[in-house]
């Protein structure tokens, strides 16, 4: 049934009415357990999209936004990249779907299996597509299981892994991922992961301290004869822009040879290129995992995720365990092979490394002026931590809700008080500059 000419001309008034329109919609249909999004705004409720492009964001009262938080780092090549909306758009006219149960594969999975054999580490050179972060871990922890017969997974401390069930078990990046949803999957269990700042040792003390919980945790909670898997960020996201500190990865590496456990690498944020490196835990050390999942990046935002894992993992769980109705999509696999040979041509990895170090210097003349405890990350996902005299509470995020007064979108992480600083990788140095001065405005409204 057609909408009367009657609703064409009320909808049309109400479009007019511009943000208030898209207030009213919000409030009306979307719970704000998701859509409060007030961290880039003045007021809640009055952020619609109008349309995107690089690093810039246009809502549909008129304002246009710089934008730090990239879709939570998924945005690696910007907003509507015109190479990467092409592919989609030239895909979407051949096949959208073939639906990988039942096709071994398609041609844009086959083009984006050639382009993994140089992205992905050599010894990882086997791959199961899913949608998301979320089931690209939960997918890697049935692997782990069905391949070592354990059933345990531990995770760290602070770490951020998916809000599904499963996921969620394994996530302890704040404590509102999990409230009143239990109880969550069993058979899992946490250990402690390094944080200098806040235990007052040094990098490589807060590393040996850090493994020594983990092999108290495997004679307390998890025999490593039951523990089918470690899984770890090697840059922690949610949790507030941790870098595995010096001896950490190779010190789980070690107990993983020493007790037949797999190590599993977490790179849906940190991943494809955000580091200056395809992987941040090749940047940290030389460690070789046995899975790494990934997703958000790996598509400049269109929906895909995956694991990629050695294959005689693999090979041990039998043909109908994995699979799902819309994992390697041809358009996810087309957005993804856009997104590499983007990443490769523009050379966005030197683009990272030159924009990471002008952004960190521009972070540390801010230091002299405002509570900066510390600045801390690889590449462009950078987080700054307030503390000392007059930092309070919720601070970090009355900083977000400044910088949006100003322009700035960004995102705050952890349970302490911290910003994160995720940028697209194609961010230009003068709009580095710009993002710098909109952050030091957004500071000076909350520490004056």
């Amino acid at each position: 049934m057609r909408p009367s000419k009657t609703a064409y001309k009320a909808l049309a008034q109400a479009r007019a009415l511009g943000k208030d329109y898209g207030r009213a919609m919000v409030k009306k249909h979307l719970p704000p357990a998701v859509a409060k999004y007030s961290v880039c705004t003045h007021t809640d409720w009055d952020v619609v999209v109008e349309s995107a492009s690089g690093c810039r964001v246009r809502t549909v009262d008129g304002r246009s936004h710089l934008d730090v938080a990239a879709g939570i780092g998924a945005l690696s090549t910007g907003h509507c990249h015109p190479r990467v909306s092409e592919a989609i758009a030239q895909q979407a006219s051949s096949v959208i779907m073939a639906q990988q149960n039942i096709f071994p594969a398609s041609r844009p999975m086959v083009a984006l299996l050639e382009r993994f054999e140089s992205v992905m580490p050599p010894h990882l050179q086997h791959f199961l597509f899913q949608n998301s972060g979320s089931e690209a871990v939960e997918n890697a922890v049935k692997i782990a299981r069905c391949a070592t017969g354990r059933p345990n997974v531990i995770s760290f401390q602070g770490g951020f892994h998916g809000r599904t069930y499963g996921a969620m078990a394994l996530t302890t990046s704040k404590v509102i991922g999990r409230q009143n949803f239990g109880p969550l999957m069993p058979a899992t269990a946490v250990a402690p992961f390094p944080y200098p700042l806040r235990t007052g040792l040094t990098p490589k003390k807060a590393s040996r301290e850090a493994l020594e919980g983990l092999r108290w945790l495997l004679q307390t909670q998890s025999a490593p004869s039951e523990t089918a898997a470690l899984l770890v960020e090697p840059i922690q996201g949610e949790g507030g822009i941790l870098p595995a500190t010096p001896g950490f990865l190779e010190g789980l590496r070690a107990l993983c040879d020493e007790h037949g456990m797999l190590l599993i690498v977490d790179e849906v944020q940190a991943g494809m290129a955000r580091s200056g490196q395809w992987w941040s835990h090749s940047v940290l050390s030389s460690v070789q995992p046995d899975m790494l999942t990934f997703a958000k990046g790996i598509a400049s935002g269109f929906p895909f995720g995956g694991v990629a894992c050695r294959k005689e993992l693999l090979d041990k769980v039998q043909p109908g365990q994995l699979g799902g109705t819309y994992g390697g999509s041809a358009l996810g696999c087309a957005a993804a092979s856009a997104t590499i040979d983007v990443i490769r041509d523009e050379m966005l990895m030197d683009n990272v490394q030159a924009r990471s170090k002008q952004l960190i210097q521009g972070l540390e003349r801010l230091r002299d002026k405002f509570p900066i405890a510390d600045i801390r990350g690889e590449g462009l996902m950078l987080g700054v931590e307030f503390a000392g005299q007059g930092v309070k509470g919720g601070d970090a995020s009355k900083v977000t809700t400044a910088a949006g007064r100003h322009g700035l979108i960004m995102l705050s992480c952890g349970t302490r008080e911290t910003v994160r600083f995720l940028p697209p990788l194609v961010i230009k140095a003068e709009e580095i500059d710009e993002a710098l001065e909109l952050f030091e405005r957004a500071l000076a409204d909350v520490f004056a």
